[in-house]
């Protein structure tokens, strides 16, 4: 099954849905271990050859002395690859916000980084996060170095994360000042994630503006799988502690879920991602074996009817706030 692609107002081709690399090379939430490098690199190439052609990054993924991982095992993926969708291949990544990056040069200089661990000039880069809960006047010196990446050749496009209306209308205006665009907007959004989109008005914004907006966490670290209940067992570390306190309170929504894939012959976790599609978002489900790749792709090709969104979006409405919310999100 190929995904189906849609061009953005920069020359840019984006999938239907997208490959998110935040497991890779992270030990602490996700456990990662070099050994599954292997394992990885399968999917790199199934989502590829199967039009899954963005995989999503960022320059501080990977824990300790691994920061970065993610970046070089997708620019060392990339490089390997022979099969069909290489020449669609998106390769997008976040450069993080950090509070020593206050001018577009540093900015610039971290640019440059992760094209040396990619390989290759950024397809999508991304400000990792907003500042404006804590720093405000940080984003427009960091929106300048983007820019500059673009004008130097060194990144093809731009995007954004985390941003609220407020702060996504005044980086809008500073693009076009340059003539420039901003071709994504990437936000925390799945069933139990609605606020971004449901209560800042988001999307209706972006479509306004020619923004794409991705749905980052779709599956909400795995609480959306269908894989785990109350009772346990759950995944080991910062993620069974989410667990425990969450599942119980979820789970009409868990159980919302699964009978509309019982219907579909689906899994509850192509019923979680279908949804984000309905809604017209690009989710980028991640991904650390064949099988939870293959699981992502069967989301495609499909489509819940009007009845399902509406019975889904019911369930959601009380257990989307008990998510934990990116704490970055402005307004």
């Amino acid at each position: 099954m190929t995904a189906p692609t849609v061009e953005t107002a920069l020359p840019l081709t984006l999938p239907e849905m997208g490959c998110g690399t935040w497991a890779w090379g992270n030990q602490l939430l996700w456990g990662y271990d070099q050994r599954m490098d292997a394992d990885l690199q399968q999917v790199f190439n199934h989502c590829l050859s199967h039009g899954v052609t963005l995989f999503d990054s960022g320059d501080s993924y990977g824990t300790g002395r691994l920061n970065g991982r993610s970046e070089i095992l997708l620019g060392q993926f990339a490089k390997d690859y022979q099969g069909p969708q290489r020449e669609s291949l998106c390769l997008a990544t976040k450069l993080a916000a950090y509070p020593w990056r206050l001018t577009p040069g540093s900015v610039v200089k971290a640019g440059a980084a992760s094209v040396q661990r990619l390989g290759r000039p950024i397809d999508l880069v991304q400000m990792h996060w907003s500042t404006a809960n804590y720093l405000p006047w940080q984003e427009a010196p960091f929106l300048d170095g983007l820019m500059d990446l673009v004008e130097q050749g060194q990144a093809r496009a731009i995007g954004l994360s985390n941003f609220g209306p407020r702060r996504l209308k005044l980086a809008h205006q500073r693009f076009q000042e340059r003539g420039l665009t901003i071709a994504t907007l990437q936000v925390q959004y799945s069933l139990l994630s609605t606020y971004p989109v449901t209560e800042l008005g988001l999307k209706d914004l972006c479509d306004e503006l020619g923004i794409r907006l991705i749905a980052y966490s779709p599956l909400a670290l795995g609480l959306l799988t269908g894989k785990y209940s109350a009772p346990g067992p759950y995944p080991p570390g910062v993620r069974g502690l989410l667990f425990r306190q969450l599942l119980p309170k979820i789970q009409p929504l868990l159980d919302t879920v699964a009978a509309i894939a019982a219907q579909r012959q689906k899994t509850s976790a192509q019923v979680a991602l279908n949804w984000c599609l309905c809604k017209g978002t690009i989710p980028i489900p991640g991904a650390k074996t064949l099988a939870q790749a293959e699981q992502n792709l069967g989301a495609l090709g499909w489509r819940l009817d009007a009845g399902e969104v509406d019975d889904l979006d019911r369930a959601a409405r009380g257990s989307d706030r008990q998510m934990v919310q990116n704490i970055f999100q402005s307004r």
